[in-house]
Formats: structure tokens, sequence, C-alpha cells
């Protein structure tokens, strides 16, 4: 079944530690058009991302958006005490009331009031990036970005089978239209004989008449007429065509190709038909190949 190239999927995570949201987007392009925009964090796992995109995804013009959040204590979710900072104020604290006789309630509330007496020890400072690259590891966002992947190839799955059922209904009007063909060219044919018999009755009353270059261009006249090899090759090239609609694997290209042979064939009866009818009909199937080729151009 064909697959659109237009999709999108979004996978989002939150925990206690962190909020992930993973967002793909995908349109149609000839080739694999990737834009993708990661946390400082992850910059180092772009060609990673990059092969992972490009086997899931094959082609298309694709934008990925990996955004990502540390979730910060608050006082609703508790308090986070560092024992060591408050020890060693403790100890300082006694230290001095015991040099200076002043009580612990006067020390503290005189360091309160003095800029720059209370500090945090620098060790403590951890930058948030660090904490991100310690306690979040790659493994466990990786099933993040394959999930948005496989929601976005979802999505093409679901638009693929609109596609299919869209350019089938195409394909049944060129046929429709073929067997109109078909059912006018015997008139078509009598109407050729009828306007070489005129030709002929005239060519013989003439005293220039030639018999040997006569029978040459009119063997070239019929031949050039006959339909019949265009007719069969543009059936087998319609069954072609349904036939790769449903293989499994990505046919946008091969689709293409194939409706390009459908044009070559349908131009040629057009060429040698040489009957308002046919061209008409013709210029119908053209029409709705038109339509086939607007829609391959969205196919995976």
């Amino acid at each position: 079944m064909l697959q659109s190239m237009t999709g999108y999927g979004v996978a989002h995570r939150d925990t206690t530690l962190y909020s992930a949201n993973v967002e793909v987007k995908s349109l149609n392009s000839k080739t694999l058009d990737l834009t993708l925009r990661l946390p400082r964090f992850l910059q180092d796992k772009e060609l990673e991302i990059r092969n992972l995109v490009a086997k899931s995804l094959v082609r298309g013009k694709v934008n990925l958006n990996f955004d990502f959040a540390r979730v910060r204590a608050t006082g609703a979710q508790g308090t986070i005490v560092n024992q060591a900072a408050v020890a060693a104020a403790y100890q300082e604290l006694t230290e001095l009331s015991a040099r200076t006789g002043a009580s612990l309630e006067q020390l503290t509330a005189i360091a309160k009031a003095l800029p720059g007496s209370l500090r945090l020890p620098t060790e403590s400072a951890v930058q948030p990036e660090q904490e991100d690259d310690t306690i979040i590891g790659w493994e466990e966002l990786l099933p993040l970005v394959q999930e948005a992947l496989d929601r976005v190839n979802e999505f093409r799955r679901t638009e693929g089978q609109a596609l299919t059922t869209e350019i089938l209904s195409y394909l049944d009007n060129i046929r429709i239209q073929l067997a109109e063909i078909e059912r006018h060219d015997p008139s078509r044919v009598e109407q050729v004989r009828e306007r070489l018999r005129t030709h002929l009755a005239d060519l013989a009353s003439s005293e220039q008449f030639n018999q040997n270059r006569f029978e040459q261009e009119l063997i070239y006249y019929i031949e050039k007429l006959d339909i019949a090899e265009e007719k069969v090759r543009l059936v087998s090239h319609l069954h072609y065509f349904t036939e790769t609609v449903y293989i499994p694997e990505p046919t946008g290209k091969k689709l293409a190709f194939i409706s390009q042979e459908i044009g070559r064939e349908i131009n040629t009866i057009g060429s040698k038909a040489n009957d308002s009818i046919v061209q008409h009909l013709v210029v119908g199937m053209k029409e709705e190949l038109e339509k086939i080729k607007e829609q391959i151009n969205n196919i995976l």
C-alpha cells in the first residue's frame, strides 16, 4: 500500500526529573532533507539521530524538534537540605559564639544582616546541563524519538490509503476512456479505408499514376495509423502500475517512471489516430494522468 510523505508525530514524557517532547513533521521531497533542533547536551547524538530518521522515514522534508527541560524543586514539592553546608555553618557559629560570648540567635541575626556573610560552598553549585549529562541517559530518551517517528509513519500510512483510492480511481478513468477508443476503433479504421478508396479512384484515373509507389505509400500510411500495439502496451502499463501500488516497500519513484511510459503511449495513440473522437478521449486520459502525477509527487 502507498505511503504519503506528509506526516506528523509527537511523543511526550514527564518525570520527576525532566519534561521531554519530540515533534516530527514531514513533507514531500525528492530526497531526505532533515532539519534537527536538539538540546545542547544531545548535540553529540546528531549523527545517530540522523541515521535513525533516514532508516525510519526514508525521504521527505523532515523537521525534528527535541525540547527538554529539567523539573526544578519547589516549596510545594519539598525542600532539599544540604546537610554538609548546614553542619559546617553551625560549627562556625558555635565557635564564634564561644569566642565572643554572643548567643547563636544573635550571631545568626547579625549574619543575615551583613551582606556576603552567608554563602554556600562552591562545590554544591551544580550546573543544569551537568545534571542533564550525568542523570539523564541517552538510552532513556532514544525510545521517545523512535515513538515520534513511528507516529509519523502511522500518519503516512493513513494518508497513503486515501492517496491509493484516489490514484486508482484516476487509473480506472483512463481504462474507461481506452475502452471507448477500442470500441470506436473499427469505425475509425473503416473511415480510413473509405478515404483510401476515394483517393485510389482519383489516382487510378490520373495519367501519372504509379502503381508501385502507390502501394508503398499505402503500406506506410496504414502502419502509421495503426494503434493496436500502443493500446496493448498501454493496457500492460496500467496493469503494472496497479500491481506496483500494492508493493509493501516505497514505490513513489517507480510509479513516476511507469506514469511516464503511460503518457508516452497515450501521446502516440493521439498522434497516430487521426480521428477527432479519439483525440477527445486522449485529452481526457492525459487529464487523468496529470492528476496521478501530482499525487505521485507526495508518495514515498
